[in-house]
């Protein structure tokens, strides 16, 4: 796999893919950027090199979604989950409940929050637009204050 990092408002991430797509997304771990595996290669060629530009551009609000290539990589449910993440409406959220309804199994909240933090791919694959039922903000890989960022930069673009 190819690697690059890219300096965000929210810390440095880790873009990691192959010549074919985009793989995986790290946020940092305590304030500190994730570690390449040591057999991977430095490049921000192909479509790490595509999702470096596009993750610019969503920074700097002037994109709304992702056209990159993304090898989803998980079980029958994840992808299904993860495909229905990528309906959510940019600046929208919905809750937990409502994404298990959206993949057909409404009783299946929890497995749909475990299967959404198990995305590899966050941003891109929006998992920041689940909340709570309650309208609190639930879990995040990231850290509640990562995923409160990308809302929050979510809304101002949309107010413009």
């Amino acid at each position: 796999m190819t690697y690059t990092y890219l300096e965000s408002p929210i810390g440095t991430l880790l873009i990691a893919g192959d010549a074919s797509a985009v793989r995986r997304i790290f946020f940092p771990q305590r304030e500190k950027a994730a570690k390449a595996e040591p057999v991977w290669t430095e490049s921000a060629r192909g479509p790490v090199g595509m999702a470096v530009r596009q993750l610019r551009e969503y920074f700097a609000g002037r994109r709304i979604d992702f056209d990159f290539p993304l090898a989803l990589e998980g079980t029958a449910f994840q992808c299904a989950v993860w495909q229905q993440l990528r309906e959510i409406p940019y600046a929208q959220t919905i809750s937990y409940g409502e994404l298990a309804r959206r993949v057909g199994n409404p009783k299946a909240a929890r497995a749909a929050g475990s299967a959404n933090g198990a995305n590899l791919l966050p941003i891109v694959i929006p998992c920041h637009r689940v909340i709570a039922g309650d309208g609190t903000l639930g879990g995040f890989g990231g850290g509640l204050t990562i995923k409160q960022a990308l809302l929050d930069l979510e809304r101002r673009v949309r107010s413009i």
